[in-house]
């Protein structure tokens, strides 16, 4: 049986997961796939902290360089744009296939990594960039490769997901779970790149580019998060049927793509809406298979792990029987006609005001939302219950183009009855 020497460089959690798997599963792997991984070094410049793994004599290092020598199998688990990226260019520069989770140096230089493993004529596999252990990358890949990709629906941060179920379940308060979640180690101490949606981007970039066949950066992702999210939103969504999620969102409408990362109200009633706590979840919709879900944990050591080492065994059998690049893990070829802007898109929207309780309210209001073409669905207004003589009103419209939209909450804007800030969501009838 053929061994397979790798090299990890990164010994922090993930990469300590993928020691400890290695180690205690290379005999199942090697029953299951036929190649033994053997590992060959772990590189970190500190190798004196305890991981919770033994590694046997000899393998730490602190010299990323001999990590890459030694190996057949480079794992790049630093994280970061930078000397990770050189990392992975010098293993490719020196024919070494990569494994890498790096999600935001894939989102933003994936055109100049695979072009460089291309020419170098190896691998580069990153499934656990996107959703820690669920295989949507390889399903994408692989699984769905006869189909042309409609739809991409994903819940794909596990913090934010698990703040708004709380919120939801526990009627707390945004800044209260999210203290929860820092404590728990949900939440990073700076939980900015969570909860503004920029993790969630990268990896709406990624699927993106497997879907249609170029990298697109970040710069076509429209991005909101969840910090503005107000209990008033969750309860509302609740009374008329949906939940709000933070949803990557990838959709093709005669040939031209959108993508976008917001809080989206989507049917209770969904499997997806039903995705909670530090869950993730992927929705694709294929014109052939129709649509398919994958769940499972996004994020945490051994889900990670667990898509790190399934990499490793895919590229280790391409290296055993000589058969390198046989599945590209990203092949260019475009596969749309160009990308929409947000202002170009169409969406239905959720709607509420604060306004003030007087006669001709709701008529002037609908008024201007039909003078733009936009048609209400529901509307809900309780009775008065604030001091200050305001009341929420919660508009559903039907689906209307993002343009005519803003065009009309800026007339809104004007309006004395209104008496602050529209909070706006779009929603996805999945």
């Amino acid at each position: 049986m053929k061994e397979i020497k790798i090299g990890i460089i990164g010994f922090g959690t993930v990469g300590a997961g993928v020691a400890a798997n290695i180690l205690a599963n290379s005999d199942v792997i090697a029953s299951r796939a036929g190649v033994k991984l053997v590992l060959a070094k772990v590189a970190d410049l500190d190798i004196t902290t305890d991981r919770g793994v033994r590694i046997p004599e000899g393998v730490l290092t602190t010299d990323a360089a001999e990590a890459i020598r030694e190996a057949d199998i480079v794992v790049e688990l630093v994280g970061g744009t930078t000397v990770a990226k050189k990392f992975i260019l010098d293993a490719i520069r020196a024919g070494k296939p990569v494994v890498t989770a790096n999600k935001a140096l894939l989102a933003l230089h994936g055109e100049e990594i695979f072009s460089a493993a291309e020419a170098a004529g190896v691998d580069v596999y990153y499934e656990a960039s996107v959703a820690g252990g669920i295989p949507i990358i390889k399903a994408l890949r692989e699984g769905l490769v006869s189909n042309r990709i409609h739809r991409i629906y994903g819940i794909m941060n596990g913090t934010c997901n698990y703040i708004l179920t709380r919120m939801e379940n526990e009627g707390a308060d945004f800044n209260t779970v999210l203290a929860d979640a820092q404590k728990l180690g949900y939440a990073e101490a700076n939980p900015s790149l969570d909860i503004d949606g920029f993790d969630t981007a990268h990896k709406t970039a990624i699927l993106a580019a497997l879907a249609f066949g170029e990298w697109f950066g970040l710069d076509p992702v429209h991005v909101e998060g969840i910090r503005d999210l107000e209990l008033a939103d969750l309860r509302y969504a609740e009374e008329l049927g949906y939940r709000i999620k933070l949803l990557s969102v990838i959709k093709e409408s005669e040939g031209n793509v959108q993508m976008s990362v917001r809080p989206t109200l989507i049917p209770r009633n969904t499997l997806l809406a039903n995705i909670s706590d530090v869950f993730n979840g992927v929705l694709v919709e294929g014109d052939t298979v129709g649509q398919t879900l994958f769940y499972g944990r996004g994020a945490g050591r051994n889900a990670t792990a667990s898509a790190v080492v399934a990499d490793l065994t895919d590229v280790a059998i391409n290296l055993a029987v000589g058969s390198v690049r046989r599945t590209p893990a990203f092949r260019p070829g475009k596969l749309f006609r160009r990308v929409l802007t947000m202002e170009e898109s169409e969406s239905r929207f959720y709607l509420r005001l604060q306004v003030r309780d007087c006669p001709g309210v709701i008529a002037s209001i609908a008024q201007i939302l039909a003078d733009k073409s936009i048609s209400i669905s529901s509307l809900i207004q309780h009775e008065r219950r604030e001091a200050d003589g305001t009341v929420a009103l919660v508009i559903l419209t039907h689906s209307a183009a993002e343009k005519s939209l803003r065009a009309a909450l800026a007339e809104l804007a004007t309006l004395s009855i209104n008496q602050s800030p529209v909070k706006l969501m779009r929603i996805e009838d999945i």
